[in-house]
């Protein structure tokens, strides 16, 4: 294991809900994304951590949730994203082809943070481990209920996310009666329908 997993292991913890990578998904995503990624795929798997908090998904799972944020926007001229992890409560991080990680996105809020980036190929192994190495457990959680939630609802399983019903864009609370635990792709899908994605205005 190298040095930045194992740091990120040492933030984050044991891995939950691990599932093995076939072969044929590594080179799906060959020359489309990272080769760091794909080894930390090969050794770790497909997996949550810090309890469910954070995930490194399988992109091919979320293919209808990217087109459903970003086609027809700008962001859909801008680059091919695929989805290489996500939150307990729907942060988005998307990877770009040309642009690497140059968009999160918030699902809870419709809103997303742009990284004005053009990483060079040989670049893009190192700015990989500088998006790994730069998680924080306490930035994927949301008003300090993720404990809450995996008491009230259990551990997530890796197709799932806690979300607030009704939705925040509709008027719902951010509070732990508001909250259940959904399928994540659905949830997510349904989300992307409430509002146009904006960018935030820091």
């Amino acid at each position: 294991m190298d040095k930045v997993f194992a740091r990120f292991l040492e933030k984050f913890g044991s891995p939950v809900d691990r599932r093995d990578v076939p072969e044929s998904s590594i080179e799906r995503y060959r020359g489309k994304l990272p080769n760091q990624l794909l080894e930390y795929w090969a050794e770790h798997g497909w997996c949550g951590y810090g309890n469910g908090i954070f995930w490194i998904v399988n992109p091919q799972d979320y293919e209808g949730v990217v087109a459903s944020w970003i086609e027809g926007t700008k962001f859909g001229k801008r680059d091919t994203y695929h989805l290489i992890a996500r939150g307990a409560f729907g942060d988005l991080y998307l990877w770009g082809e040309k642009t690497g990680f140059s968009l999160k996105i918030t699902s809870v809020f419709s809103r997303c943070v742009i990284h004005d980036l053009e990483p060079t190929p040989e670049q893009m192994d190192r700015k990989l481990q500088d998006f790994i190495v730069s998680r924080k457990v306490e930035s994927n959680d949301l008003e300090d209920l993720f404990d809450r939630a995996r008491n009230k609802f259990g551990t997530l399983r890796h197709d799932e996310m806690y979300g607030f019903v009704p939705a925040l864009m509709l008027g719902g609370e951010p509070t732990l009666d508001h909250l259940e635990k959904l399928k994540a792709v659905e949830h997510l899908i349904l989300l992307s329908q409430l509002a146009e994605l904006d960018p935030y205005h820091f």
